[in-house]
């Protein structure tokens, strides 16, 4: 498939990169998942401009770029309500926009949530690393260049098989209100014998809140104190993207998409994978709460979130 140019960064914003689903299966050679840290928003993105959900995205972080259109195409911006304009004009969200040759997008104030996601018809065109085209900055590989985007960098798509396809728009029920009060699900363990009953019940029972130490890898929160029964030191063992670590202040630190692969500090819980995207749209300042579920229930959400894809899709499509 041929590729067109799409884009000049004409200024990059904060922290801009290029992000898909992320790298799967590769957590045992210290290689993090990496990828969209609102998962549910960037295959929101993807559907409306008929690209294939893990096709390659803008995640747009608080302060967005401006960016000159280099060809005719299509895009979507999904999730965090960035205040978006093309060429000053604001521009709808959760729907597919024709944008032309020459017209310049751009972002303004956050009204809401932290991250947004533009998808461009055909699917941004960097390198696959390690099966993804997702950024690791911190690893300084994939997406573009192993970095954020500068000012003067040109980003490609993939030429989709025909122009200005799509025209679809995502039913209000479907999407997400984004506020500053969030409460997350989490299964506890698999270190929770490590805490006092005390320090359970505080981890569910307390409002935190998210530091500025908040980026792709992880958050800091602040808040009432975690007891320990026993060291918090363990031998270094697995982390997951939404592992909750307790080290010795006995502060909770979430760990997210770009975190390090294993840890040596208890993890008194994990929150489920539906409410990782959730948590992708939390800012400092915001405050989490966490809601202990049972195994099972996890799975049954998990189910529950894959329906509420697949009925996405139908709907859109379905219009």
């Amino acid at each position: 498939m041929s590729r067109v140019k799409v884009f000049r960064i004409i200024k990059p914003g904060l922290f801009t990169t290029v992000q898909d689903l992320g790298r799967c299966g590769l957590q045992r050679y210290g290689v993090p998942v990496s990828g969209a840290m609102d998962a549910f928003s960037m295959i929101a993105a993807n559907l409306l401009v008929l690209n294939q959900s893990g096709y390659a995205c803008l995640e747009i972080t608080l302060l967005g770029p401006e960016l000159e259109v280099l060809n005719n195409t299509q895009i979507a911006i999904t999730g965090a309500d960035l205040s978006p304009t093309l060429n000053g004009q604001s521009l709808t969200m959760w729907r597919t926009l024709n944008v032309s040759k020459g017209g310049i997008i751009s972002f303004g104030e956050t009204r809401a949530g932290c991250r947004a996601y533009l998808a461009v018809a055909g699917g941004i065109n960097v390198p696959v690393v390690l099966g993804s085209r997702s950024t690791f900055v911190r690893g300084v590989f994939g997406g573009y260049e192993g970095r954020p985007l500068k000012t003067w960098d040109v980003i490609e798509a993939s030429e989709p098989p025909s122009h200005f396809k799509a025209k679809l728009s995502m039913p209000e029920d479907l999407i997400p209100h984004y506020e500053n009060k969030l409460t997350v699900n989490v299964v506890l363990g698999p270190q929770a014998d490590v805490f006092t009953d005390k320090g359970i019940e505080t981890f569910l029972s307390s409002t935190y809140t998210v530091t500025t130490e908040a980026d792709r890898m992880g958050y800091r929160l602040e808040g009432p104190v975690i007891e320990h029964k026993v060291s918090p030191s363990i031998i270094s063992d697995a982390i997951p993207p939404g592992a909750v670590q307790v080290p010795g202040d006995g502060l909770p630190i979430i760990m997210m998409v770009d975190a390090q692969t294993t840890g040596g500090y208890a993890k008194i819980a994990v929150v489920t994978t539906p409410d990782l995207s959730r948590l992708g749209q939390v800012k400092p300042n915001d405050t989490v709460c966490f809601s202990g579920i049972s195994m099972g229930q996890a799975r049954l959400r998990l189910l529950e979130y894959r329906k509420i894809l697949r009925l996405m899709e139908t709907r859109v499509l379905q219009g």
